[in-house]
């Protein structure tokens, strides 16, 4: 997906504005399996999916809990880096060799005081994320795990397709055994 998809998917913005922006942004490749964001680390980025899948995961002793996958497209962010300069509480891995769109948070606050329009872009990207946030929770604490696998299908069925189904699983908050079981009572 193209810069310029991304940004208009965000908010729109008028041809200078955006053309400031994209001055600010790079595009990187990285390989499969490279850690893009630590937890306990500032993260001085935000980056947008031009192709490939990323996982958001939090380690515990024992296992890694994914809770978040991002596709072409979507923005890669650690909101308390972004928001608050600290430390963020997620590890971003790549599920697949992938080509970002790399935008330094430090360009973008001065960009947000120069030009009005990139400043309610800012606006605009922290609400979808917060929203995004919300409803992430609110999925895990009301919905089962048959119900998110549904909307997984409905929403994101590439994922599916591309994703190991340990992670998969990991994000439903089951095992890989009751996932098996969920896909065949599916098939079934």
């Amino acid at each position: 997906m193209i810069i310029d998809e991304i940004l208009d998917r965000i908010y729109p913005l008028p041809d200078s504005s955006k053309m400031s922006l994209k001055e600010s942004i790079e595009e990187v490749s990285l390989p499969k399996n490279f850690c893009l964001m630590e937890a306990e680390k500032v993260i001085p980025y935000i980056y947008f999916i031009k192709k490939g899948i990323v996982r958001a995961y939090a380690s515990t002793e024992d296992k890694d809990i994914t809770f978040w996958f991002g596709s072409e497209g979507e923005p890669v962010v650690s909101m308390k880096s972004y928001v608050e300069n600290n430390p963020g509480y997620e590890n971003i891995e790549l599920l697949e060799p992938c080509e970002l769109y790399k935008l330094k948070t430090g360009s973008l606050r001065t960009l947000f005081n120069k030009d009005i329009h990139i400043a309610n872009w800012g606006r605009k990207f922290a609400e979808r994320e917060l929203v995004k946030t919300e409803e992430l929770i609110i999925s895990r604490q009301f919905r089962t795990a048959l119900e998110r696998y549904k909307d997984l299908m409905l929403h994101k069925p590439d994922l599916l397709k591309r994703v190991q189904l340990g992670h998969i699983a990991s994000y439903l908050g089951i095992t890989q055994v009751s996932l098996s079981r969920i896909r065949a009572e599916m098939k079934g």
